[in-house]
């Protein structure tokens, strides 16, 4: 009985063992099967998408050519970025332009297995699911050839989330891992380790609106990737572990710890050497030299903005997408000029406002032709403003609801030459805050290579966005003289002509016009060259020679040297009552100083596509439109300006005129409105312009907005930097002479020294 009794347990454990064993057999057949069949058919079915159940993957051919959307950078003609278009504010940078310890650090914290595989790191996998198990955070386990997949392709974009996506977070982020699993072993076999890592850095997301490692050091640390210090370096490689949780501007003390747990793997791995040298680097501040890259910061801003307006065209007409295609828009902008130019534009202007706010007292500035206030000015300018069609749409026509919301005060920052400041202010407030602004434009240009060398627009891009140097259109006032006095040398008169201080008597329209020089006479009866005339810029002297030449010769004179915008053919012209533009008014003074060769303003030098390839070279256009003789005896003619005894150019400092052929005119408008100065040598022509963005805002008296207070102190400012600065390459000089120079100048009085010097070259 006890037999039969064992004979049955051990027939009991033998089936059991059977039963068990084939279930494990079962079970590894069904397993490898499964890795055999189904991790493939996994894999292909992820690849192929059937019924969009995975969601889109990239081709092979774009995984080849991955296309890495850029901004499009603006270069100045030293070298410098000026700044760029985008979508996404991303520039590439090659291999060789990252330095080894921002290299070092990256392979170290993020992948330091990054050399010895394929695109997947199973050891990192297995740390993950052991942290899983085992609970706590063990990492993602994504090497860099991944996150670059996951970077180019936006695996886990909703644009490319399938049906299965949509089913459970944790299928969703199986499936994008694996498609960045597939993606990266294809990025290992089209790119070497080195191009992985330079696609990696130039992809990855740095916030703040910078992507990619070149903007990033830019944006966080003033300096490009090669000029990165190995604590700066690690704080960058450390905010790619969660931007947003580590970035130092939000979270300064984070974002250290972080930076240095990125130091202390250095030191582990031995790439820091003791830990003496550890100590030192994790003592030391996150010194941040922080801006955020936008159209309204850098240099040239106005500059840029008119620049998009000619690109977007050029793009259009390409069909090519300016803001991530990577162009390299190659300008002839100095950016040391430009830096020159604006500082003088700052320095100058808030004394000009400062003398201005006094001026004006308690009045506000803008004023009708008797002088009296327009009391209505800010409710008709704030009709055309966005802010009032809005709320007329939404509240309707006359609505009291719109007059309450635009007089409802609340917090906002305003610009001051001061710095930024918070006030508290109503639309109105701000309106008429803004409007006692004097504004102000200049434009720098090489007039023999029609080179742009500088363009300040105005204040502040971010506050004051009308551009005043080609958008701006403004009567020239006695700026415009030297196109009168330029026919009368074409047409045989000399700068010794004398003529008397006397007021022509014109009839115009069946009335008597005459006209009265800035004193407020008709003139004295003195005897002038019309050097001397000029440089004094008498009315009454301009006005007769106006008269010998006729307004359409005149016209057709200043259009030959540049002049675009519509001039009315009529005697007032001689005196700058048709609106112009700075840029064209400097573009034609240019001829004069290129021996009357005229050289259309130009600033894009080429632009290049992201590889390097040149897709347009730009040259100047140009066109011999004046004598040699006459452009001279020009330069001669606005050389008085400053030579000649009352000369509306005299206060020029001696740092811009000591040794230096230096010419100008001044103007100003009749009702103070704008202030120009355009003064030339013999390498370099600037033109400033300073006023209201309303005509009616101006000074209350002609005197306190003379252009020798507001406009010419400018060109003086910005021309005494230039010179302070030799290596720019703009130093002083002599205005070439024609090789056939057929004239003389001779003339009794004072100017025959500065006549005799001119006329043997010096």
């Amino acid at each position: 009985m006890a037999k039969a009794s064992s004979s049955s347990m051990f027939s009991k454990i033998l089936l059991f063992k059977t039963s068990w064993f084939n279930k494990v057999v079962k079970f590894t057949w069904i397993a490898f099967l499964v890795v055999l069949v189904g991790v493939p058919l996994y894999i292909y079915s992820v690849i192929w998408n059937p019924f969009n159940l995975f969601g889109e993957m990239p081709s092979f051919r774009m995984v080849e050519n991955p296309q890495n959307d850029l901004s499009s950078e603006v270069i100045s003609a030293d070298g410098a970025s000026l700044g760029r278009y985008f979508r996404f504010n991303r520039s590439a940078v090659t291999y060789d332009q990252l330095p080894p310890l921002l290299v070092k650090t990256l392979i170290i914290s993020e992948d330091h297995r990054f050399y010895d595989h394929a695109g997947m790191d199973l050891q990192s996998y297995f740390r993950v699911v052991k942290g899983v198990v085992l609970g706590g955070g063990q990492g993602g386990g994504s090497t860099l050839t991944q996150q670059t997949a996951k970077n180019l392709f936006h695996t886990r974009s909703e644009e490319l989330r399938g049906h299965f996506g949509y089913l459970a977070s944790p299928l969703d982020m199986l499936i994008s891992k694996t498609k960045e699993w597939i993606i990266a072993v294809q990025l290992e076999k089209n790119f070497t380790k080195e191009e992985i890592i330079c696609l990696y850095l130039n992809t990855v997301p740095f916030n703040n609106n910078a992507y990619g490692i070149k903007v990033a050091s830019e944006t966080y640390f003033g300096k490009s990737p090669a000029k990165l210090d190995l604590h700066e370096a690690a704080l960058l490689v450390g905010m790619l572990q969660g931007t947003v949780r580590f970035n130092p501007r939000e979270h300064p003390e984070r974002a250290l710890n972080k930076r240095n747990q990125v130091l202390h793997k250095l030191l582990d791995h031995g790439y820091i050497k003791t830990e003496k040298a550890y100590d030192s680097l994790k003592q030391l501040p996150l010194d941040l030299n922080f801006s955020v890259q936008n159209h309204n910061e850098g240099l040239a801003t106005y500059f840029r903005t008119v620049l998009r307006q000619d690109l977007d065209k050029w793009c259009k007409e390409r069909d090519i997408d300016l803001l991530e295609s990577g162009l390299k828009i190659y300008t002839t902008i100095d950016s040391r000029m430009q830096m020159l130019a604006e500082q003088a534009v700052a320095e100058h202007m808030s004394k000009v406002q400062r003398d201005f706010e006094t001026a004006l007292g308690s009045r506000n500035p803008w004023e009708g032709a008797g002088g009296e206030e327009i009391t209505d000015f800010l409710q008709k300018k704030i009709k055309r403003t966005d802010i009032y069609k809005t709320l007329e749409k939404r509240y309707g026509a006359g609505a009291d609801s719109i007059e309450i919301v635009l007089k409802k005060k609340k917090r906002m920052k305003v610009f001051a030459w001061g710095g930024d400041k918070f006030v508290d202010f109503s639309f109105y407030d701000s309106l008429r805050y803004y409007n006692r602004f004097l504004q102000t434009g200049l434009m720098a240009m090489n007039p023999q290579t029609g080179e742009v060398k500088a363009w300040v627009g105005g204040l502040s891009h971010r506050y004051f966005k009308y551009d005043h140097v080609r958008q701006g259109m403004r009567q020239a006032g006695s700026t415009f003289k030297p196109f009168v006095y330029g026919k009368a040398m074409e047409d045989g008169y000399s700068p010794c002509t004398e003529l008397l201080d006397i007021s022509p008597t014109l009839k115009v329209s069946g009335t008597v016009y005459r006209v009265k020089n800035a004193n407020g006479t008709y003139g004295d009866g003195t005897k002038y060259t019309l050097r001397h005339g000029l440089a004094k810029s008498l009315n009454t002297i301009t006005m007769q020679l106006m008269e010998k030449m006729q307004p359409k010769n005149v016209v057709d004179f200043a259009v030959r040297l540049g002049i675009t915008a519509k001039l009315d053919p009529v005697y007032s012209l001689a005196l700058g009552t048709s609106d112009v533009s700075l840029f064209e008014m400097v573009g034609a003074y240019c001829t004069f100083a290129n021996l009357g060769i005229r050289t259309k303003p130009f600033y894009i030098t080429r632009i290049e596509d992201k590889n390097g390839n040149v897709l347009q070279n730009f040259v100047p256009q140009t066109e011999q439109v004046l004598d040699e003789n006459t452009a001279y005896t020009m330069v001669y003619m606005l050389k008085g300006g400053v030579e000649e005894e009352g000369g509306t150019s005299a206060s020029l400092s001696t740092a811009v005129t000591l040794g230096n052929e230096v010419g100008g005119k001044t103007g100003t408008t009749d009702d103070a409105s704008d202030a120009w100065y355009i003064g030339i040598t013999h390498n370099l022509v600037t033109g400033v312009w300073v006023g209201g963005d309303e005509r009616s805002i101006r000074f209350p008296s002609w005197g306190e907005g003379a252009s020798t207070r507001s406009a010419l102190p400018i060109w003086d400012r910005f021309m005494s930097k230039i010179y302070a600065h030799p290596e720019i390459g703009y130093r002083k000089g002599y205005f070439k002479q024609p090789k056939q120079f057929t004239r003389s100048f001779d003339c009794d009085g004072a100017s025959d020294d500065s006549a005799a010097d001119y006329s043997t070259g010096r």
